[in-house]
């Protein structure tokens, strides 16, 4: 095995891979040897619509540069239809190794003008997308290994800086990216006994999703390295996915460019103690001393 190859016999699935970081990430897991599940709806930005197209698009390219890949068009939030998804793998490759989730969508609102609708359909492929997928594989890995079979998976789950800091007129989007954080923690807590890995990415690239909401940031270059191309994402996301990522898990890292770093923004700060109750009138001046000892977190947009 070639050691720049770190996926090699590897069978991974990459949800919402036929665009954008998606498919940046599975095309990287193809050259780096695995075979590779596309999965992609072919939906709109905001979730209406779909198509096989995308997904089918990838596959070619995959299998233009020697590799194997097949295509998948079910939806992430739907129970069954995420089952289908870790099927498809199994059915087609024998196994399943690596889940990537990477699917989203976005319906934009300032929270006063945001509808329930709104709010259910971004929680519903986000979140609910995340817990089923990686439910179903779970099962899977957790039966294989009641088999006696030595299991190296990997889960990554996509979260976002919006999740870990807020952004304006994205109440719903920053919400289910923060919950997905804390939903790979707790998946790494409960999945290390069957040979599980779980982490989060938070990355800032190029999409559809951000070319509108951050139009000057998300600019191409006209020369130089272009920060915030996609596919500069996927070595660390492939990386996680692989055979040397044994011992990783429950970390959310953040990714951009050429720049790395782990986000670690729940964790307690120094507090007060009184050693009995308080009262309600005491706790002003004890709470404005914390605040004003804390270097605030900018939320995104706010003025």
């Amino acid at each position: 095995m070639s050691p720049s190859r770190v996926c090699d016999g590897r069978v991974v699935i990459v949800t919402g891979a036929g665009r954008g970081i998606g498919r940046e990430h599975a095309l990287e897991f193809a050259r780096q040897g695995a075979k590779v599940v596309v999965n992609d709806l072919g939906a709109d930005v905001d979730g209406t619509g779909g198509s096989t197209g995308p997904a089918g698009e990838v596959v070619d390219a995959i299998r233009g540069m020697g590799g194997e890949a097949v295509a998948n068009g079910d939806d992430v939030s739907d129970w069954d239809g995420a089952k289908r998804i870790v099927d498809t793998a199994i059915d087609t490759f024998g196994k399943l190794d690596t889940l990537v989730n990477n699917a989203g969508i976005l319906r934009d609102r300032m929270l006063v003008n945001m509808t329930v609708d709104e709010w259910d359909a971004v929680m519903r492929v986000h979140l609910r997308g995340h817990f089923c997928t990686t439910r179903h594989a779970a099962a899977y890995w957790r039966e294989q290994t009641k088999a006696g079979e030595d299991v190296h998976a990997r889960v990554v789950c996509t979260s976002s800086g919006a999740g870990l800091y807020g952004n304006v007129g994205q109440a719903n989007y920053a919400a289910a990216k923060s919950g997905i954080a804390t939903f790979a923690r707790v998946a790494a807590a409960e999945l290390g006994r069957y040979g599980v890995t779980v982490n989060a990415i938070a990355p800032s690239a190029r999409t559809r999703m951000t070319e509108d909401t951050f139009p000057e940031m998300m600019a191409k270059p006209a020369e130089g390295f272009d920060v915030m191309d996609p596919a500069n994402i996927s070595p660390l996301v492939v990386w996680l996915g692989s055979n040397d990522a044994d011992g990783v898990t429950g970390h959310v890292f953040e990714v951009v460019g050429g720049q790395v770093w782990i986000a670690d923004n729940w964790r307690p700060l120094p507090g007060a103690d009184k050693g009995d109750r308080w009262e309600p009138g005491e706790l002003g001046p004890v709470v404005r001393d914390l605040v004003a000892k804390v270097e605030p977190i900018p939320v995104i947009g706010a003025q």
